[in-house]
């Protein structure tokens, strides 16, 4: 949206979820007099403006090329959206062949656009005082502490390292996992929080504001991600880019922006995440040498100046 507003639009964001219909969105496009619309995810937004009297464009999200697709009504509802859609942009090379394999006549309209990323930290945030309310141990000399990011539903797999990650607490107390982020799943949240309060050393913890969450992260040990599918993970970026080592599950869009050993850590299974995580906390060269690796792959491919200079283009042709 600061990119379009930039350029002089006005931008009004919507959420996907609180429509039903195409109808709706026609409805409110006409009332509020709106001239083009951007949709993000193939099918959770893109599905609301089938038949659109506005011209539109589509954002993939990961999941809808991901797994989406796999649904017959899914993928037929997705391809013509695609088909009646001006633009759609892909965050990957990868993620556009897969888009284009599915619907071959759409491909010359897919833009490959890397997210473009911009941490702002809080100065103020109270880093003991958020351990402190999530009973971690505050004697931070010792404690590593490993922040999950993800919404809460199933893809994410928040509790994919739980079991192992309690295991190696028990021998080793300095060592806690933390899973932050929203309750999208209620069913399966209530999952996570069952599983968490017999896990000792994971602790679910309290949402915060973007900019207090980025100062967490960058006080915390080194983030993880263990989704079985995504797109291209803001987090893990804005990780790279607060000089705090990742360790993700080896899945595709994971794998597209992280090199093994270079600029961060990719685990195969539960097990191998224990033996990478000891070999970072016991070797400070290699770690340094991740964090300045990473910092400079953010840099030059996922610069928040070329993202904004593609949207703003790519509306053009709305």
């Amino acid at each position: 949206r600061s990119h379009l507003h930039a350029a002089g639009h006005i931008c009004v964001l919507k959420n996907a979820f609180l429509y039903e219909s195409p109808a709706e969105i026609a409805d409110l496009t006409s009332t509020d007099k709106f001239d083009a619309a951007l949709a993000i995810h193939l099918y959770k937004g893109g599905r609301l403006l089938q038949g659109s009297r506005i011209p539109f464009g589509i954002i993939f999200g990961g999941t809808d090329v991901n797994e989406d697709v796999k649904s017959e009504e899914k993928h037929r509802v997705m391809g013509a959206v695609l088909e009646e859609a001006r633009f759609a942009v892909a965050f990957t090379v990868e993620m556009k062949e897969l888009a284009a394999a599915e619907w071959p006549e759409a491909r010359k309209k897919i833009y490959v656009q890397t997210q473009g990323i911009k941490t702002t930290p809080s100065e103020t945030f109270d880093w003991y005082r958020f351990l402190e309310r999530a009973d971690i141990p505050t004697d931070t000399d010792r404690l590593h502490l490993f922040l999950l990011i993800c919404g809460l539903r199933r893809v994410k797999d928040p509790l994919y390292l739980v079991e192992v990650f309690s295991d190696w607490h028990r021998k080793d107390p300095s060592v806690h996992l933390g899973i932050i982020g929203p309750a999208v799943d209620p069913l399966f949240t209530r999952e996570v929080k069952e599983k968490v309060k017999r896990a000792p050393g994971v602790h679910l913890l309290q949402e915060l504001p973007q900019d207090d969450l980025h100062a967490a992260v960058k006080r915390c040990f080194a983030l993880v991600n263990s989704s079985t599918s995504e797109g291209m993970s803001a987090a893990i970026l804005e990780a790279m880019d607060l000089d705090v080592p990742v360790l993700a599950r080896n899945i595709p869009g994971n794998a597209a922006i992280i090199k093994h050993k270079e600029t961060g850590l990719l685990f195969s299974n539960p097990q191998e995440f224990v033996v990478l995580s000891k070999s970072l906390m016991n070797d400070p060269i290699m770690e340094k040498e991740i964090i300045t690796r990473a910092k400079d792959y953010v840099k030059k491919h996922h610069s928040w100046e070329s993202e904004r200079k593609t949207y703003q283009n790519l509306v053009l042709r709305l």
